[in-house]
C-alpha cells in the first residue's frame, strides 16, 4: 500500500550509463561531474524524477554523492550506509568512499589537474556545497562549471515525470497557529535582520507556513514549490498550479500571491536589480538562486531559514496532536508485536511479510481512530538476522530473508497521520537470544535510559547529549556509527532541523523539540540492536536542592521494549525502575485500544523486570 518492495530498475546496465555519461561529459568539455542525491528543492527524500544518483550507481540510500572523472568515479555515503552500498553498486565502477571523513570536495582536491573543468547542476548543489568544490578547484588551477542543463538527464531516456500531487490545507485546529500568524512573526524576524526579502527553498519550511501538506516526494507530505517571504509585502508562493484546486487557491490567495515556478527566478534577478537586501541560508539555497541575486546585483545577506527553529518548536496543539498520535500508533505496534510474538519463529514469515503486516496494523487503527494512516513515515527497516547490521537496510524482493528461530528482528518503522508523525524502531528475539546479544542489548538500553532521563542546563547542545548514549557500550569497547537523534516534524518531514542528538550536533535542544533517542548496536553478519522512541525536550524547571533550572525530555513513543533481550544484572535500581515505569505507562495508556490476545500480549510483556 505505502511501500515498494521492488529492487531498483536496471534495465539498462549501470556500467553502460556510465559510458553514456562520460561520453556526454566529453562533448560538453568536462573532465567530470559531481552528482549529489538532491533535487531542486534540497529534500532529503526526493521523487522518481530527481533520483540521478540511485539511476546513475544503482545506490538507492537517501544521503550521498558521486563525482565521476574521465578515468574513475566515487560514490560516497556514511555510516549508515557502508554495508548497503557495497551491495548496490559495482565498486568496478564505482569506489564507495566515506561521505563525513573523505567527502566528495576533498576527494576532488587530489585528483585534479590544471586546466580542468568539473561540472555541477546549480539547481542540485546549496550555495556552501559549490562554495567548497569551487575553492578546490581554484587551488588547483581548475574550474567548477554551472551548468544550465544537467548531464545525467541527456542520457536518462526513461526519466519519470515530475510529481503533481494536490496541495491540501493542514487546518488550524491541528497546526495550532494560523498561516497569517506565522507570516507575521517571520516577517517580524525579516524586520529585525534588517533584510527586505527572504527565500524559502525547502518544502518542509513552506509546508509549515502556508499550513499546507501534499504527496509530492515520498512519506514526507510536502509539496515541491519556492516561496519568497517579503518584509513589507505579501508572500509569494511558486507552484505548479496543476497542484491546486479551485478552493485551495482562494484559501491561499487571501495571505499571499500565487505564481508558477517558472516564474522565481525572474522575480529574484528583480530583486537583485532594485539592490533589495535578501536573506539565504547558505546551507539549504540551491547555488542557482544565490547566483541570480547577485549576478543582478541584489545584496545577499547570509543567514539560517527564518522558519527552521520556530518550526522546530512545536505549540501545545502539535505537541497533543503528535502524543494522540503516538497513542494510536502504540496501540497498532503492540498488535504487531503480540502478533510477531505467536508467528515469528514459525520459519513462514519474512521480513517483507512482516512489515506489510505492520502497515496494516497501523491502517486498521488509523482508521478505528477516525485519522487514516496517510503515508508510512519512511520505508520500513525490516532486518532479520545479519541484515539488521545494515543500519539503513532496505529490504526488496531479492534480499528477502525469513525470520529464523535464535536471530534477533530489527524493525524501524514510523507513520504520519494528519497530527503527527510516528517513528519507532523495536529489536526482538526471534526464539532464544544468546548471552552475547543480551549484553548488547542490554548496553544500548542503558543508553537510551540515560539520555531519557537526562537533566540538562539551557544551551547544552546535542553532541554533549550523545555522549550518555554511547557511554555504557563504550565502556565495552563498542559504538555505532550512526547519529543518536534527529528532529521529528509535526505531520511533516521525520528528519528535520536544525538539532540533532550526535557527535557533530553543535545545536542546543530547546522547550518544544520532538527528537528520536535511537542508539544501536551492529555487528556485521550477525545482528543488529536499536532502540527508539521520541522525545520531547521539556521546558525548564526545578531540581530539589539545585539553583539552576534545567531542561529534561518525555518520551511519547509508547510500545513494549523486548524484556527476553534484557540482562537485569546489567541495569542499576534506577535503569530498572525507568524500565518498569515505562512499561507500566505504557499498559495503562494502551490497555483500552486493545482487547483479547493482544491485551494478554501488552499486560505480559510491560511486567516488572522481577515479576
Amino acid at each position: 500500500m505505502f511501500q515498494n518492495f521492488d529492487a531498483p530498475s536496471r534495465a539498462h546496465p549501470i556500467h553502460d550509463r556510465l559510458v553514456a555519461l562520460r561520453a556526454q561529459l566529453a562533448r560538453a568539455g568536462l573532465q567530470g561531474l559531481v552528482i549529489p542525491h538532491a533535487d531542486e528543492y534540497q529534500g532529503e527524500y526526493i521523487p522518481a524524477a530527481s533520483e540521478r544518483l540511485a539511476w546513475l550507481t544503482g545506490f538507492t540510500g537517501s544521503a550521498g554523492a558521486a563525482v565521476v572523472l574521465v578515468g574513475e568515479a566515487a560514490v560516497f555515503v556514511d555510516g549508515r550506509y557502508t554495508l548497503q552500498v557495497r551491495d548496490q553498486v559495482d565498486v568496478d565502477d564505482f569506489t564507495p568512499e566515506d561521505l563525513i571523513g573523505h567527502p566528495p570536495h576533498q576527494w576532488l582536491k587530489g585528483k585534479l589537474s590544471k586546466g580542468d573543468r568539473i561540472g555541477y547542476d546549480p539547481r542540485l548543489l546549496t550555495l556552501a556545497e559549490a562554495r567548497r568544490f569551487e575553492a578546490v578547484c581554484q587551488g588547483a588551477g581548475a574550474t567548477f562549471v554551472a551548468l544550465d542543463e544537467n548531464p545525467v538527464d541527456a542520457i536518462w531516456t526513461d526519466r519519470p515525470l515530475p510529481p503533481l500531487s494536490q496541495v491540501m490545507p493542514q487546518p488550524d485546529e491541528l497546526a495550532g497557529e494560523t498561516a497569517d500568524s506565522k507570516i507575521r512573526r517571520m516577517q517580524e524576524v525579516l524586520a529585525d535582520k534588517d533584510v527586505d526579502a527572504a527565500i524559502l527553498a525547502q518544502s518542509d519550511s513552506i509546508a509549515w507556513t502556508f499550513n499546507i501538506r501534499g504527496a509530492d516526494v515520498p512519506h514526507n507530505p510536502v509539496v515541491l514549490s519556492y516561496a519568497l517571504l517579503r518584509r513589507d509585502e505579501r508572500p509569494i508562493l511558486y507552484v505548479d498550479g496543476r497542484k491546486l484546486s479551485n478552493a485551495v487557491r482562494d484559501q491561499l490567495s487571501e495571505r499571499a500571491d500565487i505564481k508558477e515556478e517558472r516564474a522565481f527566478l525572474t522575480d529574484l534577478a528583480q530583486l537583485g536589480t532594485e539592490s533589495r537586501r535578501v536573506l539565504v541560508d547558505p546551507q539549504s539555497t540551491p547555488a542557482l538562486f544565490a547566483k541570480t541575486l547577485t549576478d543582478a546585483k541584489g545584496v545577499l545577506v547570509e543567514g539560517a531559514d527564518p522558519v527552521v527553529l520556530p518550526k522546530a518548536r512545536k505549540n501545545a496543539v502539535e505537541l497533543e496532536g503528535t502524543r494522540r498520535a503516538h497513542r494510536r500508533d502504540g496501540a497498532a505496534m503492540t498488535r504487531f508485536l503480540a502478533w510477531l510474538d505467536q508467528n515469528g519463529a514459525n520459519g513462514r514469515e519474512t521480513e517483507i511479510s512482516v512489515a506489510r503486516k505492520l502497515e496494516r496494523f497501523r491502517a486498521e487503527a488509523g482508521a478505528a481512530d477516525d485519522m487514516p494512516l496517510l503515508e508510512i513515515s519512511f520505508d520500513t527497516i525490516s532486518g532479520a538476522g545479519p541484515d539488521g547490521a545494515i543500519v539503513h537496510y532496505r529490504v526488496n524482493e531479492s534480499t528477502d530473508r525469513p525470520l529464523e528461530s535464535g536471530t534477533l528482528y530489527l524493525v524501524d518503522s514510523g507513520a504520519q497521520y494528519r497530527d503527527g508523525t510516528t517513528d519507532i524502531t523495536r529489536t526482538i528475539a526471534i526464539g532464544t537470544p544468546t548471552a552475547e546479544m543480551r549484553d548488547r542489548f542490554t548496553r544500548v538500553l542503558k543508553g537510551h535510559i540515560a539520555l531519557a532521563t537526562a537533566r540538562f542546563p539551557q544551551g547544552t547542545t546535542g553532541a554533549q547529549l550523545d555522549t550518555l548514549a554511547r557511554h555504557a557500550l563504550w565502556q565495552a569497547g563498542l559504538d555505532y556509527d550512526h547519529g543518536t537523534g534527529h528532529g521529528v516534524g509535526a505531520f511533516l518531514s521525520v528528519h528535520e532541523g536544525p538539532v540533532r542528538i550526535s557527535k557533530a550536533g553543535h545545536l542546543p535542544p530547546e522547550p518544544g523539540m520532538i527528537l528520536s533517542n535511537e542508539p544501536g548496536y551492529y555487528k556485521t553478519g550477525a545482528y543488529g540492536i536499536r532502540i527508539e522512541n521520541l522525545i520531547v525536550v521539556t521546558p525548564p524547571a526545578p531540581i530539589a536542592g539545585g539553583d539552576r533550572d534545567m531542561l529534561g525530555f518525555e518520551t511519547i513513543t509508547l510500545a513494549p521494549i523486548d524484556r527476553n533481550l534484557v540482562e537485569p544484572a546489567l541495569l542499576s535500581p534506577a535503569e530498572r525502575a525507568w524500565l518498569d515505569g515505562y512499561h507500566a505507562r505504557v499498559r495503562e495508556t494502551l490497555a483500552p485500544s486493545l482487547d483479547g490476545d493482544d491485551l494478554a500480549f501488552l499486560i505480559a510483556s510491560t511486567q516488572p523486570l522481577d515479576a
